[in-house]
């Protein structure tokens, strides 16, 4: 199939990759090669809003996702990723582009990648390789995303599709099950054609919004998890909420707006919480028909797969539902890359590395053979003995107070310091002696050298990300 093909206009989806390290075979004779072999197929999963705790493997002991949990155990998990901004517009860009916010900028809804952006973004490049690419579900980026440019569209023309809708037959089919049929499409489509990359992004579990949001699951996944208690956490104490400064503690701020409606009794967090699971439930159930499908296809042994989240989510918090700040629940998000051909000595891993949504690009590319641009950011996070990043920039400049005040900061393995970039507030928190972001020591005379350390930090770092 040459021409793009449009498929479901609902489907909200983000890229799908899958890559396979591919090199050529010794000399047979001095006439005589043997033929290299295929390049590795590429399916880059994307779940919107999903959070680094809420899979099995990660160790909730809620929630089931055996089809996730399995890639993990025959992949590598890094339980160390975050993003580099987390809003959904924003991290898609740095997905596609390997590039911060501060290079790609994009900061809205509206804005579209150039056309020589687009060109190096990585589904793009691996056209230009020889590579078939789709792309099923959200795409995220701007107002006219570049569909003609692809083998296969099954994706929204913009915005959040809803989640339930009438297809093309006049059928109502829920946005995760659409996902599912645009990825059996393609891969009947393309199947033995040659090398594919395929990019899928799923709406779930987003909320959908309205006044109030709502979490439409389908029906088969309604009673799952009626027995369970969530556990509520620490910092849904009212205390936490009340300990933020004036400008960010107001009605006004849309991670407060959006608690109220769903998080501000015990009955309507347990709800949430649980909704929230079925969405990714729903999500792993397409994951495990996808390893199905390629393996009847005869797919499985040559097709890399790479899980991620586009930003984590506030579930109660510090009295907030959303995303966009710099705490772990906020920035942090599940990623697991499966290779088929990885060695044993590999399967099962879990690298301490901190691991970034500006890093999926490289990788992609590398298992493909394909030289990474030099305007990308990222790393190749399969290269073998790469040196760990200290530390990464974080940056949320997204419509700013009193609804999302602007932040940015760093981040390290120990500690993160976050400012309010319109209100001189800082924030700097020991998150290995205090995961849950408890204590704001920026005023703590016992931290004022780790605090200066990262304030420097931070302006070289906000400098270098350009």
């Amino acid at each position: 199939m040459n021409k793009t093909t449009s498929i479901v206009a609902g489907v909200l989806g983000m890229a799908g990759v899958v890559l396979m390290a591919a090199s050529f075979a010794p000399h047979l004779s001095e006439h005589v090669k043997a033929k290299p072999p295929e390049k590795p197929n590429i399916i880059f999963l994307l779940t919107d809003d999903h959070r680094w705790d809420a899979l099995g493997v990660m160790g909730n002991p809620i929630i089931r996702t055996p089809n996730l949990d399995a890639l993990a155990k025959g992949g590598v998990l890094f339980p160390n990723a975050y993003v580099t901004t987390a809003i959904c517009c924003v991290s898609r860009a740095s997905i596609l582009s390997g590039q911060y916010e501060s290079r790609h900028k994009i900061n809205d809804f509206v804005t579209d990648f150039s056309p020589e952006a687009v060109a190096n973004t990585y589904p793009l490049l691996l056209k230009k390789a020889g590579y078939k690419i789709g792309f099923v579900g959200k795409y995220g980026v701007g107002d006219n995303p570049p569909e003609d440019q692809y083998d296969f569209w099954a994706c929204n023309r913009k915005g959040q599709p809803p989640y339930e809708y009438t297809n093309q037959s006049g059928k109502k089919i829920h946005h995760t099950d659409s996902v599912a049929n645009g990825v059996q499409n393609f891969l009947n489509d393309f199947a033995g054609q040659g090398p594919f990359c395929l990019s899928v992004s799923f709406k779930a579990p987003h909320e959908l919004d309205g006044n109030p949001p709502t979490y439409p699951v389908q029906e088969r996944f309604k009673a799952l998890y009626e027995d369970a208690k969530i556990p509520v956490p620490e910092t849904a104490d009212p205390k936490y909420w009340a300990s933020f400064p004036d400008f960010f503690r107001t009605d006004q701020n849309i991670g407060r707006e959006r608690w109220k409606p769903l998080f501000s009794t015990p009955e309507l967090h347990q709800k949430t919480v649980k909704d929230y699971y079925r969405l990714i439930t729903g999500v792993d159930e397409v994951v495990g028909k996808l390893m199905a499908q390629l393996k009847q296809l005869k797919l499985d042994k040559n097709t890399i797969i790479v899980f991620m989240g586009d930003n984590g989510f506030y579930l109660g918090e510090h009295g907030m539902e959303g995303k966009w700040f710099g705490h772990e629940e906020s920035i942090r998000v599940p990623l697991i890359i499966y290779n088929p051909v990885l060695p044993a000595s590999r399967k099962g891993t879990r690298p301490a590395r901190i691991a970034l949504n500006i890093d999926v690009a490289p990788t992609i590319l590398s298992f493909a053979g394909v030289p990474v641009p030099k305007t990308m950011q990222g790393v190749d996070l399969m290269q073998a003995n790469a040196p760990a990043r200290p530390d990464f920039f974080y940056e949320h400049t997204f419509m700013g107070s009193p609804r999302l005040p602007k932040v940015e900061g760093v981040v390290t393995p120990d500690f993160k310091y976050m400012k309010f970039i319109e209100h001189g507030y800082e924030e700097l928190y020991s998150i290995k002696a205090d995961p849950h972001e408890t204590k704001n020591r920026a005023t703590d005379p016992a931290f004022r050298k780790k605090l200066d350390e990262l304030r420097n930090r931070y302006r070289v770092l906000k400098e270098t990300v350009q």
